[in-house]
């Protein structure tokens, strides 16, 4: 999975990037053909401008030419625009002749003579105009004395050959915004696939863990049990028995905690509502976890300055949302714990409990992610840290849903401080 994953990105990123290139590529052509395309009006304009003159310059004779040798030597020798053309009438030619190319574009033009001087020169064209100006003789006879030249002044419309391909344009983005899209998800996908592996896999073996300690301790008392020197000791039998007891229980408690995930996920837990005393209930657990604390030379400071301590919640939710907080800042002081617990009421009908530690800390990461189930943190050289990373997902659950807010503030190696916030009963 580790080397097959990064070739999936690759061979994605490459695809998008290749289908990206062809798509402006193609683009690209398509505005090249058109620009072309208008090329190939413009010449055939001048073409037809110029067949358009000639024609009226015979039309305008007495004596009509009768051959095409006729018509070739009078066009030859007599063919010229400064006498026998006005400037409207050359302009109107034109015009007409860009109309049947498909051309409405305004446009300027000027006719030299063989020397370069003006004959001709429309109202809006000038001498900078003539860089960029199509060119085309008038004369049958590129040798001939009345030889001019026509320039013609029509600038392409850049915007025009846009929206004469909006719609391939536009299908275009759409459709390529629709792949980027879809490699971005596919690529979160395989992320979280990626994410969703390796929390499974250290659930596993937490859990494992955590069930193959109490089992072996159990194994070991019923080992003890079928002694003969153990049977026959009445304090030794109820020594043992006690272990298999409490280990069945630590057990049953690992057993409640996934099924409590379980049931979170699913929003299948039902809060029994009822009148508490915010610091009766925070006594009562910091009393049972009292021995664990005196054990690590530690001390935990309740300060319940909160002056009003009743709330509306579910007794055995709230209690283990203070275990919880306390169990965790117990268990993520590398050192003597010192932790304490204060309370605070709010004007706003809120109460406040503050758990703080003296503990590891944390990274701006790892406080972004350590409300997500399974998530646990790293803890360096600390390597006793057991559990299944469902304690502060299951807080932030049942805390919301007593409609109530949860914060963390922490830096590493400077310990850890959660507020829970609570509606105060009414």
């Amino acid at each position: 999975m580790k080397k097959v994953f990064p070739l999936i990105v690759v061979l994605i990123s490459l695809s998008v990037v290749g289908i990206l290139f062809i798509q402006m590529s193609w683009i690209n052509n398509a505005i090249k053909l058109k620009h072309e395309e208008f090329l190939r009006a413009v010449n055939n304009s001048l073409k037809g401008s110029a067949d358009a003159m000639q024609n009226q310059f015979i039309s305008k004779q007495k004596e009509v030419p009768v051959g095409s040798a006729s018509r070739r030597f009078l066009l030859e020798q007599n063919f010229t625009t400064q006498t026998w053309f006005t400037k409207e009438e050359l302009a109107g030619i034109i015009q007409g002749a860009l109309k049947e190319n498909g051309i409405k574009r305004p446009f300027e033009f000027c006719i030299l003579d063989m020397f370069k001087n003006p004959v001709f020169v429309s109202d809006g064209f000038h001498g900078e105009d003539m860089e960029d100006a199509f060119p085309i003789g008038l004369a049958t006879d590129n040798n001939s004395m009345n030889q001019e030249t026509l320039y013609l002044s029509i600038h392409e419309d850049k915007n025009q050959v846009v929206r004469q391909m909006w719609w391939i344009i536009l299908a275009s983005i759409i459709f390529t915004t629709i792949i980027i899209s879809a490699f971005i998800v596919t690529v979160r996908t395989l992320f979280n696939q990626k994410k969703i592996s390796e929390i499974k896999s250290d659930f596993i073996n937490n859990m494992t863990h955590e069930l193959k300690t109490p089992l072996a301790t159990i194994s070991l008392a019923i080992d003890a049990l079928t002694n003969e020197k153990v049977i026959h000791d009445a304090e030794k039998v109820k020594l043992y028995s006690s272990m298999i007891k409490e280990e069945n229980k630590r057990m049953n408690k690992q057993v409640e905690k996934i099924l409590q995930a379980a049931r979170l996920e699913k929003e299948e837990i039902k809060l029994a509502l009822q009148k508490l005393d915010a610091h009766q209930v925070i006594s009562k657990v910091a009393d049972n976890l009292a021995l664990q604390i005196q054990e690590r030379s530690g001390t935990l400071t309740l300060r319940l300055n909160a002056s009003n301590p009743m709330i509306d919640a579910d007794e055995v939710h709230f209690s283990n949302i203070i275990f919880n907080l306390l169990d965790n800042a117990l268990k993520y002081s590398a050192g003597v714990p010192h932790i304490e617990l204060e309370t605070f009421s709010h004007g706003n009908g809120m109460i406040s409990i503050k758990v703080k530690d003296n503990g590891i800390g944390m990274d701006k990461e790892t406080q972004a992610r350590i409300f997500e189930k399974f998530y646990r943190a790293h803890t360096g050289n600390l390597h006793n840290v057991k559990g299944f990373g469902l304690g502060l997902s299951y807080v932030k659950a049942i805390v919301d849903a007593h409609e109530g807010r949860i914060k963390v503030e922490s830096a590493p190696g400077k310990g850890s401080s959660f507020t829970i916030t609570l509606p105060q009963q009414g």
